[in-house]
């Protein structure tokens, strides 16, 4: 299977030509992680970075808009038995090739093969725990994609972001415990408040694709919030249910904060001692309050498309590298990037 590959839309002649680089790779599919991820210590590092990848082919499979949901299913389960020790089928590249240059996840998908055979490298033990954890995200996806984007209550968000999201703290701990004797000595604390990490995460993901989903026909806002405020789906994002609406955000909203305030105790666990770990954790936590202060700012406003400028992310790498070891200083700053 030929391993080139353009990743960005347009003519023949404008395509870019990449060979394989695990590191390229994610910065590709998340910025934000690869910037947390490449913060750690160089075995942890690469070791993160292949499993999280791992997750990324999963994810593609689960959200590609250009994919029918049957192929999803059988591309997922597909996955699954390759990660359990079947070889690649030889059409591995044909679903993924269409989707180069529109879907960000579908070069993890394309570069799966050597991902997997770079991820064979690592330690057995560590290969076992990671495996693990992204065949059941693989199978909790390909459950929910049978039973469609549509859920009814707070569990059903929560079961369903665990599934596509938060086994990434999982994965993360699992990493960190395996190469830091001192994380080692807390992951017992650590694995409860991963999955609340992950959920935080997803929650603001949620909050920041509510008007993009529903393009595509997608909802991940439950539907007894929507039913409390007498609002539908359709309903939900007219400009005279303007009011209605903005009850609805700001509920998912509380529950953002409620996640990332047991992902602030994650980083308050994790010793002082691994000051490069705590950042990995650290950063994507407040990038996630910065866009809920931002929400919180604005008018609740569920079209308009909330990011962080180049500026927070700078102003926030700078700020908790110089204070990321002390707890107190990082819950204050937590406590300013929500209000602000």
């Amino acid at each position: 299977m030929s391993t080139d590959v353009w990743t960005r839309p347009g003519r023949k002649d404008d395509l870019i030509y990449r060979s394989y680089d695990p590191w390229s790779v994610l910065k590709e599919t998340s910025r934000t992680f690869y910037l947390s991820i490449s913060i750690l210590p160089k075995a942890p590092a690469k070791a993160l970075c292949l499993a999280y990848l791992l997750l990324r082919v999963s994810d593609f499979f689960e959200d590609a808009r250009s994919i029918e949901c049957d192929e999803k299913i059988g591309l997922l389960s597909t996955w699954d038995a390759v990660l359990g020790g079947a070889g690649f089928p030889d059409d591995w590249r044909d679903a993924v090739a269409p989707c180069l240059g529109c879907e960000t996840d579908a070069i993890a998908a394309w570069y799966a093969p050597e991902i997997l055979a770079e991820f064979r490298s690592l330690p057995r033990g560590l290969q076992s725990v990671v495996v693990g954890h992204v065949r059941k995200t693989t199978r909790g996806m390909m459950r929910w994609v049978k039973r469609g984007p549509y859920l009814h209550d707070e569990a059903d968000l929560d079961d369903y972001m665990h599934e596509v999201a938060g086994r990434v703290g999982y994965l993360a701990t699992e990493v960190f415990a395996w190469y830091s004797r001192s994380v080692r000595r807390v992951r017992s604390s650590l694995i409860p408040l991963a999955r609340e990490t992950g959920l935080a995460l997803q929650t603001v993901n949620v909050l920041r694709g509510i008007a993009e989903d529903a393009e595509r026909g997608w909802s991940y806002i439950p539907e007894v919030y929507l039913e409390q405020e007498g609002l539908s789906r359709k309903a939900f994002l007219e400009p005279r249910n303007r009011e209605l609406a903005d009850r609805v955000v700001a509920r998912m909203i509380r529950k953002a904060e409620r996640h990332l305030d047991a992902a602030v105790e994650y980083v308050r666990t994790v010793p002082r001692s691994v000051h490069r770990v705590r950042l990995a954790c650290i950063w994507p936590m407040m990038f996630a309050a910065r866009t809920v202060g931002l929400l919180r700012e604005h008018p609740y406003d569920a079209t308009d498309d909330v990011k962080m400028t180049r500026k927070d992310v700078r102003k926030i790498v700078r700020f908790t590298t110089v204070f990321g070891w002390s707890n107190y200083l990082v819950g204050r700053y937590f406590r300013s990037l929500m209000s602000s």
